[in-house]
């Protein structure tokens, strides 16, 4: 460092090339946690909605980047002006558009925050908007709504006079998300079967732990750019010309709080779980770890080690007391508990701040301080909470008037899947051209029929009710005594299989219909026993619940290509 300096090298570019390239590192950074978001979200909805879930994470940041960039950043500088006191003209709308290298470096950090706030909504909507719907929403977000938030606040709005402390978004982002995703949910009304006509809940698990715990991982990783990240500028220069830390002479107290406050989530959470439930529920520990990183990211920058360690236990043990009441007393279908991990827990941290802040305590308890920072996180949540309360409300209760905010009710049940993407994420046995695993049997390219001269005197269904994982071994079972040819479908039952107790986010639910699939052959030159006795001996387990296998009867058969009926049509 010192050849370098002792070169010539002017400083002031030395500093400027090294901060930037910091803050285009946390950027990077921070993207990422689309990828949890993605993966997050998708795991928490039906198996028939998480392409839908994962095209509007995608189309979140596709589309609400360049609105952005097109309006947003000057919509946020107009209303920083308007109502800050400060210079404004309508010349900064467009300002963007010229700016220069490192201008376009600080509005792609914002932009990253922006879409942040925009891809919370999607899952609180998740299984029945309509995917124009949610677009047309985060187009209206990414310009005007969050933008407006931004203008009150960071780009010294009004809001700026009272001194509120919203350090990396705690308010400003997740908060503005968690509020604008429990409006929409209301607005839109909860999935089909959600509520009983008693008003009773009706528990509807997401389809994959996995991907929701995962997800869950890769944001708190990419939250270390949001939090650490925000202390953007590594070196400083003083009035002398002297090389100094910027903001780094506190990145270490951010990036303890940052840590502390999600462990602590993480236990808050399972603790008000077990306490509810009786045992540690994996969701509400998940979404606990983000809670806790929400409660506080308003005020990682200066707050006591011991108020990060308060604020995530308070913001992981909100959650399931919060989710509760939207649930069970509000009757919002919020699927992937949104306000309570970002609204409420944003909110929550974002009021705490006056009792955890070290100017509180550095010397003694400072109640002009703790007073004066009370006001304005105060005026903080309240003035952000309505405005995305009122726009949200307006964009989404505008498109409901006009019969264009959720999908029909055929199209929710078959899934937002297949009605609005034309997929299925899961296609092994929803389309015909599916390849699964063994048993295929070919003669002279073609599948071989199990048809022919009837060797028992007519045509026999074979009907085998099976446990998922032992299809790969039916079919190979099939294969080999001559009857490749089947009929796989996706069923669910009852027999003397005993029902079992679920959990999905605190709530327990029986499950007394399982999971089968049922196997059908029907055949004419192989003898239907063998048939039913193959699929019997490859679907044992000796365990309650393989299933059982049926001979049925069938009374005539016909090829529709080639009009052979009988045992030929077989």
């Amino acid at each position: 460092m010192m050849g370098v300096l002792q070169s010539g090298v002017d400083l002031s570019t030395l500093v400027e090339g090294v901060n930037l390239l910091w803050v285009l590192t946390v950027t990077f950074l921070i993207f990422f946690m689309h990828a949890g978001f993605a993966m997050l979200e998708a795991g928490q909805v039906r198996s028939k909605n998480v392409a839908n879930q994962l095209t509007k994470n995608m189309l979140t940041w596709s589309i609400g980047v360049i609105a952005f960039f097109l309006l947003g950043a000057g919509i946020s500088s107009l209303v920083g002006g308007l109502t800050g006191g400060g210079d404004y003209a309508v010349s900064d709308l467009f300002a963007i558009w010229s700016a220069g290298s490192a201008d376009w470096v600080s509005w792609l950090f914002g932009a990253v925050f922006a879409m942040t706030a925009a891809t919370i909504v999607s899952g609180a909507v998740a299984g029945r908007a309509k995917l124009r719907a949610y677009v047309s929403y985060t187009i209206l977000l990414a310009a005007v709504i969050y933008p407006v938030v931004v203008g009150f606040t960071w780009a010294g709005g009004f809001l700026d006079q009272f001194g509120f402390q919203d350090f990396a978004g705690g308010v400003i982002v997740h908060g503005m998300g968690g509020v604008a995703g429990l409006t929409a949910a209301w607005l839109l009304g909860p999935r089909i079967d959600r509520y009983s006509e008693d008003g009773s809940v009706n528990v509807i698990p997401g389809h994959s732990l996995t991907f929701a715990v995962l997800g869950t991982l890769i944001l708190a990783f990419g939250w270390y750019g949001f939090n650490v990240g925000t202390a953007a500028s590594v070196f400083a220069l003083d009035d002398g010309g002297v090389l100094q830390l910027g903001a780094f002479d506190y990145v270490g107290r951010v990036a303890l709080t940052t840590t502390l406050g999600m462990a602590a989530g993480a236990i808050g959470a399972g603790a008000a779980s077990l306490y509810k439930t009786g045992k540690v529920d994996t969701l509400y520990v998940a979404n606990g770890m983000l809670a806790g990183l929400v409660g506080i990211t308003s005020t990682a920058d200066n707050i006591l080690w011991v108020g990060a360690l308060a604020a995530g236990l308070l913001a992981g043990a909100q959650l399931p007391i919060v989710f509760e009441f939207v649930e069970k007393r509000l009757q919002i279908d919020d699927v992937c508990a949104v306000f309570p991990v970002h609204g409420s827990a944003g909110l929550l941290g974002a009021l705490l701040y006056p009792f955890i802040a070290t100017d509180t305590w550095a010397n003694g308890f400072n109640a002009s301080f703790f007073a004066d920072a009370l006001v304005g996180q105060v005026l903080l949540v309240v003035v952000i909470t309505a405005w995305t309360v009122a726009a949200t409300a307006a964009v989404f209760g505008g498109l409901k008037a006009i019969g264009e905010a959720r999908v029909s009710r055929q199209h929710e049940l078959e899934g937002l899947d297949v009605s609005e993407h034309g997929v299925d994420t899961y296609p092994e046995f929803g389309r015909p051209d599916a390849a699964t695993d063994g048993g295929f049997v070919e003669e002279e390219g073609i599948l071989r029929p199990d048809g022919g001269a009837s060797e028992r005197g007519g045509i026999k269904l074979v009907m085998g009710f099976i446990r998922p994982d032992k299809l790969g071994d039916v079919k190979r079972a099939l294969a080999a005594v001559g009857a490749p040819s089947i009929t796989v479908t996706n069923v669910s039952g009852r027999g003397s299989q005993p029902a079992k107790k679920g959990q999905w986010r605190g709530e327990e639910y029986t499950v007394d219909l399982h999971q089968k699939v049922k196997v059908e052959c029907v055949v004419a030159d192989v003898p239907a026993e063998e048939v039913a006795e193959a699929i019997a001996e490859a679907a044992n387990t000796g365990d309650p619940g393989d299933g059982k296998v049926f001979i049925l009867p069938v009374e005539g058969a016909y090829q529709i290509r080639t009009g052979k009926t009988g045992t030929e049509a077989v």
